[in-house]
Parts: structure tokens; sequence; C-alpha cells
């Protein structure tokens, strides 16, 4: 017990007492809790969990001065956040109910490796007049005039998770490139995991794969999918039988279906918060080909991405800014094939009353919103009479359907034998592109060791950096018209699976076989449309008055 000290004047000053001091007035012992935590089951011995909650039992018992208030020890969980901590957050709560008068800890960053949440705590705990000791670093909030030294040594703390965090980042993209595949297929319709650590496909779910596949090949919009297959009361992987529309996306884009994997699709951005975010092309990212069972074949996968591409990329085609975007519209297939041989603009169906009875036409979207501001000729066409001469032309492709589809595979040889000249241009250019990495690594060896002057090697560098630059440019050419093939294949096949269903003479429009078949219907007059098949055919027709 501090003793007063006399001043002049008969003052006499009571000394203050440190915290510590006056919890001891108050009780006969100090209540002192210890906290410990190991992030994982490989650290060293003396790290270990339950070495240090023996540790602190016997130091706290063996003083006389001290009554033990607990140990709260957290397992396996890091320290970059305090929310996951439960052990943590139960000694915070005690300290806040006056139970506990001194924490032990046998270093920073055990207590926290988040700068923030260090200081945060221990502020909040020094108000309470519960101090903290640090073993390793020797400390004493309750001692000390600055937070300096905790927020440094808290600092050193945070690098050390954010070093941890690199190396664990590393690892996981080094597993990546050697095509190391962590499977998550929990909610993967179509799927289990097998206990070798690959899935396996469940065939009831895989048919419902399969089934969304072809309505959306079939030219059902994603909407109008989860709407069929909600009407059947088809369940999803978790068994509820509400689909929507992110459903149906999920699944005509995962790369699973077709026995692929794409690793690093998303990542973490802060080792303190551990928020992931998506992967845009920040980082890397790795495809694995064929790495387990596909449900859906790659032609078919293909095909799809295609169209997925396809129905995103989709505008009016009209050369007038005053027309807005375009999108996708499943429900009549006219509505992205028809345009204005004119303003080149799509046509949009409309319904007129005639004489009390509903009459749909179709019309010029430029002529509907502008009048004969952009376009002045533009025809309506009455459905009926339309439909009628779009069943007339295909039903004089389908009846000469031999001679066509000879036609159709004949154009398929052709794309298939420029892509076998365009794929050996490739692997030859991707062979030079690697001797000019060569060559330059030997160059920049030879100035690097001293063996010529750095300048003297410039028109070496320079012709290797044209021709390299010239040869990435033919890589991309060679890599667009490649897109372009697999759109031209994908429409032959189309057409040609849809001839080969044929059997009888077609007597109803079907939207179905339109959008396989025809690439492009031009309205010429009131009495004439050019019809473009896939794959390049074309035929004016006749349409009715």
């Amino acid at each position: 017990m501090a003793r007063p000290i006399e001043t002049a004047a008969n003052v006499k000053v009571i000394p203050a007492m440190s915290p510590a001091e006056l919890k001891q007035s108050k009780y006969k012992q100090t209540r002192v809790a210890a906290y410990c935590r190991v992030s994982t089951n490989h650290e060293e011995q003396q790290n270990s969990y339950q070495v240090q909650i023996e540790y602190y039992t016997n130091l706290i018992n063996s003083n006389p001065e001290w009554t033990m208030a607990g140990i709260f020890a957290d397992e396996g969980i890091s320290g970059t956040q305090t929310k996951n901590r439960k052990e943590f957050n139960k000694m915070i709560r005690k300290c806040k109910q006056k139970k506990i008068d001194l924490v032990l800890c046998k270093s920073i960053s055990r207590f926290a490796r988040n700068t923030v949440d260090c200081l945060e705590y221990i502020r909040e705990l020094r108000l309470l007049g519960i101090g903290v000791i640090f073993e390793k670093e020797n400390i004493n909030t309750l001692a000390m005039n600055s937070e300096f030294i905790i927020s440094l040594y808290g600092s050193f703390a945070q690098a050390e998770s954010e070093s941890i965090s690199k190396n664990v980042s590393w690892g996981i993209e080094k597993s990546f490139r050697e095509g190391k595949v962590k499977y998550v297929m929990d909610k993967t319709l179509g799927y289990r995991m097998g206990d070798n650590g690959i899935p396996y496909i469940v065939e009831e779910e895989a048919e419902i794969v399969r089934h969304i596949y072809r309505l959306f090949l079939d030219g059902l919009s994603m909407q109008r999918i989860a709407d069929v297959l909600q009407a059947e009361g088809i369940a999803r992987r978790s068994g509820c039988t509400t689909w929507n529309r992110s459903n149906i996306n999920y699944i005509l884009k995962n790369e699973k279906y077709a026995g692929d994997a794409i690793l690093q699709k998303s990542y973490t951005i802060d080792c303190i918060t551990h928020k992931r975010v998506k992967n845009n092309g920040e980082k890397n990212k790795y495809i694995l080909h064929d790495c387990h069972p596909a449900i859906i074949d790659r032609d078919t996968y293909n095909r799809t991405q295609q169209e997925l591409a396809k129905r995103g990329a989709i505008k009016k085609r009209s050369d007038k800014a005053v027309t807005e975007q375009g999108r996708y519209a499943s429900k009549y297939a006219l509505s992205d094939i028809m345009i204005c041989g004119e303003c080149s603009t799509p046509y949009r169906r409309v319904v007129w009353n005639s004489h009390g009875k509903k009459l749909p036409v179709w019309r010029c979207i430029n002529r509907i919103e502008h009048g004969t501001k952009y376009c002045k000729c533009s025809p309506s066409i009455n459905e009926e009479k339309l439909h009628q001469a779009i069943i007339g032309a295909m039903n004089e492709v389908y009846e000469q359907n031999t001679a066509f589809l000879e036609c159709m595979k004949m154009n398929i040889g052709i794309v298939l034998n420029d892509e076998d000249r365009n794929n050996a241009k490739k692997v030859k250019i991707e062979k030079r592109l690697a001797e000019i990495d060569k060559a330059r690594d030997d160059l920049i060896h030879l100035v690097t060791t001293g063996a010529v002057g750095e300048d003297s090697l410039d028109k070496e560098f320079e012709a290797l950096n044209a021709e390299e630059k010239y040869l990435r440019t033919q890589l991309e050419e060679i890599q667009g018209q490649a897109v372009k093939r697999d759109e031209v294949r994908y429409s032959i096949i189309s057409v040609i699976e849809e001839l080969e269903q044929f059997e009888k003479h077609k007597t109803m429009y079907d939207d179905i076989a339109v959008r396989k078949v025809i690439e492009c219907i031009r309205v010429l007059s009131k009495t004439e449309v050019q019809i473009i098949f896939r794959g390049g055919f074309d035929m004016n027709v006749e349409v009715e008055k």
C-alpha cells in the first residue's frame, strides 16, 4: 500500500494506485484469465493447443495473488478475424461483466493478427481497467503510456498473416497449374462425389440437365425453360420444384457438364476480411478438359455456349441511333431473324383490331416508332400469310433434302479442311514464338554476363520484338476465324439435324424448326421476302396479298 507523501503547507499527496493495485484493494486476489490459440494442428509443440492450456493453468495456480478466471482457447481458428473465435468472444463478454481483472496471452499474434482488432480490444479492456500481458513482447497494456508499441507489434503480426496468405495462395495456384481439381458438387444437379474424389453421374438427374440443354437449343429462353420445368414438377438438386432464370443460367454455363473444370473462378482479395470476389481476368484461370464423366457431349455444350453468346449480343439491326438496344425474344422466332429490306431494322409483331377481330401483323420497328422519318416504304405483312410462305419455302427445301443435305455436308467438309489448315499454321506460329522467347533469353544472358555490350544487340532485340508482334497478330486472326468456323459448323449441324428428322410435308408453322434452319428473313416488299437458310443457301419467296 502506497504511503502518503508530505509537501509544503501541510499538503499531503496520496499516490495513485495502479489498476492492479486498485483491483487488489477490492478483491483479495486478482482474477486472471488466459487466452491461447493455435491456427493449425501442425505447429511446433511449444505452441500447441494442449501445451498452452496446461502452461497457463499451472502459471495462474502457482501465483498466490492470482485466482483462476478461466482458460479460453480457440483451436484451428484463424486469428485474422475475431468474429469466428467463440472462446475469444466469450472471454471479452466476461471482461465486460467484470468477472476478469487480467488477461494473459503468449504473444500479440496469438491475440489477433489484425492490427485494427488488436488495438480495438486492448483499448476496450483498458477502459474497463483490465490489462493484457503479452509474454513474448513483455508488454503489460495497463503499464503503457502509448499504444505505439502495441500497434507496431500488431502490424508485424498482420504482415505475418499476409505473408502466410500469399504462400497459401501460391500453393493453391501451383496445384491449379498441375491440374489438381478440388470438386464442390454439393449443389450441382446430376453429379455426386465418389469415394475416389471424382464425381459420378446420377442418371435420373442427368436427364433433366440434357432436357434443359435441348430446350435451350430449340430456342426457348431461360425463363420459359424454368416455367416448363416448374409446370412439370421437376425437382432441383435441393428437392425444391421452384425454378428461375438463374438456375437455368447456372446449368447452361457450367463447364462441369462437359467434363471440364475451370480453376480459380474466384479469389481472396484480403487475408484479413477473407472476402472472395469473382475472377474477371485479374488472375490466371486454368481449364482442365475431360477430368470427370460428362453429362453433355462436347458438341452440344459448345453450341450452347455459342447460342448464349449470340443471344447476349443481339442488337437491333438499324443504322439509326434512335433505335434501342435489342434483346433475345424467345416467344416468336421471327422477332430475331426478320428484318426490314430498306433500313435493316428488325420487324415486330403487333395486333390490329379489324372489324372486331384481332389481326396479327409484322411491322418494321423504325416505322412503328418513328413513322416514315427513317423508313419510308417498309410494308406491314399479315402473320398468317407470312407463315404460309415460310412453310412453303421449308417444304421446298425439305422435299429436295437429299441434295440439300449433300450440300450442307460438303460445306462442313470445307469448314473442317480450313480448320485443319489453320491448326497447322497455329502450331507453326506457336513453335516460332517459343523460339523467339529462347533467342531473347539467350541475348539477355549475353548482356548480363558481360559477354557483349548492352547497346550492341539493339537491332537483334528490335527484330525479335517486331516478328513476335506480327506473329501474335496472325495468331489472333486464326483464333477469330476459329470462332466464325464454329458458328458456321454449328449452324449447318442444326439444319442437318432438322432435315434428317423431316418425314412428311409440313402444314403447320413451327417456331423451333424455323430457328434451327433459317438464318434471316429479309422483307423486300409487300408480296416478297428473301429467306436465308443456315449454311448460306437463300431463296426469294412470294407472300400472298
